[in-house]
């Protein structure tokens, strides 16, 4: 009898812990705009790692990840429209790539077009020593903590994490 009582238990906890780890995985679950780029793919959002927060380096006022893509003009207010001036490191041929945006709100779990213009824009020569930049106007939906997912030419560039506070 002790038996039976014990297997219903171990079966009764593994239930849980298998419901539970189901729930998560339907939490995660993202959903793409339809007008989304078609080569963002659900999976890049998988490389988001939240802890690998942007910093400011240089001494132009750039936030990103050193030697790789930052912004200047994050840490001014977006939620109404802002101008930001983006800059990548590592673009062979600056004047044919162009540059996607999509944001990911971490709070809410959606994905969002940032650049006013559009998902994409056409990068720039060098500048304040980085191989490209580019110029765009801005506008973040909410507070919270947002991952940037720059593509270039269709392929996931870098992924810049900040937390927008105004």
């Amino acid at each position: 009898m002790k038996k039976i009582v014990l297997i219903l238990i171990l079966f009764s906890m593994l239930f849980v812990v298998a419901a539970c780890t189901s729930d998560e995985a339907v939490q995660k679950e993202i959903t793409l705009p339809k007008d989304a780029p078609e080569f963002v793919t659900r999976a890049d959002f998988d490389k988001i790692d939240w802890e690998k927060e942007a910093v400011e380096f240089g001494d132009r006022n750039i936030i990103g990840n050193e030697n790789k893509s930052g912004v200047i003009g994050v840490d001014m207010p977006s939620l109404n429209g802002q101008k930001w001036m983006w800059h990548l490191w590592g673009i062979e041929n600056p004047v044919n790539t162009d540059l996607t945006v999509v944001g990911f709100h971490k709070e809410t779990g959606t994905v969002h077009q940032i650049l006013t213009n559009g998902w994409s824009t056409t990068l720039g020569g060098a500048n304040n020593g980085a191989d490209a930049h580019t110029p765009t106007s801005v506008k973040i939906p909410e507070l919270g903590k947002w991952a940037m997912l720059l593509y270039t030419d269709n392929e996931l560039f870098d992924i810049l994490i900040y937390e927008i506070n105004e």
